[in-house]
């Protein structure tokens, strides 16, 4: 796994801007996917061989930069934003203004970082010239470190922080592989992930309650279904009531991303009452972008009052919000009543099934001719002479199909995904991502191989 930066301080002192230069203009894996293109929150970097997650922890509390907000305001928004990255992370960035100098928000926040043992790298931003770094003399005061004068917007000791931040930064043990099939539990809070968790378990393992913020830490729970056993991944444990407004609780991404992390399979639940919202999409997006397989749960459906048409509006209703994931089965279900849990882990085990499903070489290639015959592949520049040689799959789990070409720069990505939905078509693979490669190779060396 790896570890989680969050990046902390008051509004305007630069925080999205270091953030974007960390993680940099990184593609998006497609446009219309939530969560990773302009509304990015997180974002993998590396620094001195330490490859690690960063959070924009303004994005996950503040709604847009309000100068107009009491101070009084601001100071409760931003020991909310600390508090939430103690809890949460791995380290901290506590960035502060060295142009306009110490405030009450930054003592406030400094308070509430000093409770912590993990580490904080202390950055006064803003520092563009030398007036400015001696300036960032006074938050020597704030007892939290040594602050680095830096500049995120011109990249001005930028890598002194990261520096500081890769000598602090704990080592998160990679879980050993084993036969364990992975099942997390994601989703918005209060949507009955506890009650779903408790109702496959028949105990009131965690405490459940309809205040959103009554689950906390992950606590994994072993189960056997057929005879193969699962790891259940609940985020889950009871938050300190009185440590930290319980509003704050609805921003649940890093908790939602460690989970996901671990996980070979998630369960995305949804408010069947509440409807989808953005960070159920979001929530969604970063189940994609790190391949992971996906189950929609839409919970309290014994809430909902039905007629004839009633389950193809909501199911329509679904599959508009997630269209990026039109693989994802849709399971309508009550953690209150029943309804349907003891399908629940079936699908997340037929899930995980098609995730290790292997193709043959001859199969895949029989599967190849047709969809070519059918379907010449298109080039990005027309006039191009494109070629598919032929296909195998070097890897399971998540599954990826590696098509050798003359010209892997030429393949329009569109054909990219014409031959994973004549994989879907043919094979299934539902509930998981697959990944389409395509390599170059050399038309007279695969002459001689064959």
């Amino acid at each position: 796994m790896k570890p989680i930066v969050a990046i902390v301080g008051r509004p305007n002192v630069g925080k999205s801007t270091f953030f974007n230069r960390l993680i940099g203009e990184r593609k998006a894996i497609t446009e219309d996917i939530p969560g990773t293109t302009r509304d990015r929150l997180y974002g993998d970097t590396d620094w001195n061989g330490r490859v690690f997650t960063v959070v924009d922890t303004a994005g996950l509390l503040f709604e847009e930069e309000d100068d107009d907000a009491p101070l009084a305001e601001i100071a409760r928004r931003v020991r909310e934003q600390a508090q939430l990255a103690i809890d949460e992370a791995d380290a901290i960035i506590f960035m502060v203004d060295s142009r306009e100098g110490l405030t009450t928000a930054d003592v406030e926040v400094a308070e509430v970082l000093r409770l912590t043992s993990k580490p904080v790298i202390l950055a006064a931003n803003k520092a563009d010239n030398p007036e400015r770094s001696f300036d960032a003399v006074e938050f020597y005061s704030l007892n939290i470190g040594d602050p680095i004068a830096m500049s995120a917007y011109h990249g001005l000791n930028t890598g002194d922080v990261l520096d500081a931040l890769t000598e602090n930064l704990p080592v998160i043990e990679e879980e050993e592989a084993d036969d364990l099939v992975k099942v997390a539990i994601v989703g918005r809070p209060n949507v009955g992930k506890s009650s779903l968790l408790n109702k496959l378990l028949g105990t009131d393992r965690s405490v459940v309650s309809a205040v959103p913020g009554t689950t906390r830490d992950s606590i994994d729970t072993l189960v056997h279904i057929n005879g193969i056993p699962m790891l259940l991944i609940d985020t889950a444990g009871v938050r300190r009531r009185g440590k930290i407004d319980q509003g704050i609780e609805k921003y649940s991404v890093l908790r939602a991303m460690r989970a996901i992390e671990r996980a070979d399979v998630a369960l995305l639940l949804v408010d069947a009452e509440e409807g989808v919202t953005a960070q159920d999409t979001h929530i969604a997006g970063m189940i994609l972008e790190r391949l992971k397989g996906v189950a929609i749960l839409v919970n309290k459906w014994d809430l909902i009052v039905k007629d004839d048409t009633t389950f193809n509006t909501f199911a329509d209703h679904i599959r508009a919000w997630f269209k990026f994931v039109p693989y994802a089965p849709i399971l309508f279900v009550s953690a209150l009543t029943g309804q349907r849990v003891d399908k629940v882990l079936p699908l997340a085990l037929d899930i995980s099934d098609q995730r290790h499903r292997r193709i043959s070489t001859s199969d895949l290639n029989d599967l190849l001719r047709k969809a070519t015959y059918e379907h010449p592949p298109t080039s990005v520049h027309k006039g191009a002479h494109l070629r598919l040689y032929y296909a195998t799959q070097p890897q399971v789990n998540p599954p990826v199909f590696l098509f050798f070409t003359n010209d892997a720069n030429q393949v329009h990505w569109g054909y990219g995904r014409y031959l994973e939905n004549r994989i879907r078509d043919r094979y299934g693979f539902d509930g998981t991502p697959i990944k389409v490669v395509f390599r170059t190779r050399d038309e007279k060396k695969d002459k001689k191989r064959r």
